[in-house]
């Protein structure tokens, strides 16, 4: 079995047509199905059914198929590896972060990043759901919200951060150190529709207290809601993290009780090889994390008491 006829035998998966295929590949149809017949002899199996014109994978092919995926996935992160101990003048980093507080950080490690080497090309995303797009093996790392175990990620957990009701500084609540869960519905919000990520979690963490939020104002936009809780509109939740990174002395953080709280983990894929550049960015990203969702806010602590963790 060669490398080169399992890359003619994935190239007919893709098409699903011997003459395409050829065509694609720059070769005549009969020494295409010269190199499948030979591939199909020397595994003792068919790995297409021929009907008329049309072709379908046999259970075997698909088989083969998974595995070639492996194969040459194995090969490619080889090569990669081998590339990094000679330089890291050229290279790919593809980074994803929970959009929101999460992606802002991730992105504030990838400037540093680019800075210290404008020669790897970086590609970053902001998602909802991060997760899948690691375990598709289209993210080097991504930065989320704590995930159950699953057999396909590692999971590496940061930090814990709290989660706080923000307020512009001269709000008539914004001497406060601290308010009820409970009474949070009765305050103007302006918070994310409900098919985000956080206010999704947000939304669940309430109604197990009996409570229904009502916002006054909806954005996707998190700089959008901020600019608005400093100019008076409205208050907001912010997580420890994003308040820090935000907070220039117009707004105050009013610790919520019981306490919001949830962990921060890195993801990525079990098998995928995790690279030099890849841990350069995690020790940025340990940088950022430092500065930022270790600050003190303007608020004290006076209850142990929290919310258990919804993931």
């Amino acid at each position: 079995m060669e490398l080169k006829q399992l890359e003619y035998f994935m190239a007919i998966c893709e098409e699903m047509h011997f003459t395409k295929t050829a065509d694609k590949l720059g070769i005549g149809q009969p020494t295409l199905s010269y190199q499948i017949k030979a591939l199909e002899d020397e595994l003792g199996v068919r790995l297409f059914d021929r009907l008329g014109r049309r072709i379908a994978l046999t259970e075997a092919g698909e088989i083969l198929l998974e595995h070639c995926h492996k194969i040459f996935d194995n090969i490619k992160s080889a090569t990669d590896h081998l590339q990094e101990l000679q330089t890291l003048n050229r290279g790919r980093l593809t980074i994803g972060a929970l959009s929101g507080d999460l992606s802002q950080i991730a992105s504030r490690a990838l400037v540093e990043f680019h800075s210290m080497y404008p020669h790897i090309h970086l590609q970053f995303y902001a998602l909802d759901d991060v997760l899948k797009k690691v375990k598709q093996n289209e993210l080097d790392l991504a930065l989320t919200i704590l995930p159950p175990e699953d057999e396909q990620l590692k999971i590496i957990p940061l930090y814990e951060e709290e989660f706080y009701l923000v307020v512009h500084a001269e709000h008539v609540l914004a001497n406060q150190n601290e308010a009820e869960l409970k009474d949070i519905q009765n305050i103007p919000l302006i918070l994310n529709p409900k098919d985000h990520y956080f206010r999704h979690w947000f939304d669940i963490v309430c109604a197990k207290q009996g409570i229904l939020l009502d916002p006054i104002i909806e954005s996707t936009d998190t700089k959008a809601i901020i600019c608005l809780v400093k100019e008076g509109k409205g208050a907001t939740i912010l997580s420890s993290t994003l308040f820090n990174l935000e907070n220039n002395g117009q707004l105050r953080a009013i610790r919520i009780k019981p306490s919001l709280i949830r962990t921060i983990a890195l993801v990525h894929h079990k098998q995928k090889h995790i690279g030099t550049s890849a841990n350069i960015f995690k020790n940025l990203l340990y940088s950022c994390l430092e500065t930022y969702s270790r600050g003190k806010s303007d608020c004290t602590t006076t209850s142990k008491e929290k919310v258990p963790t919804v993931i």
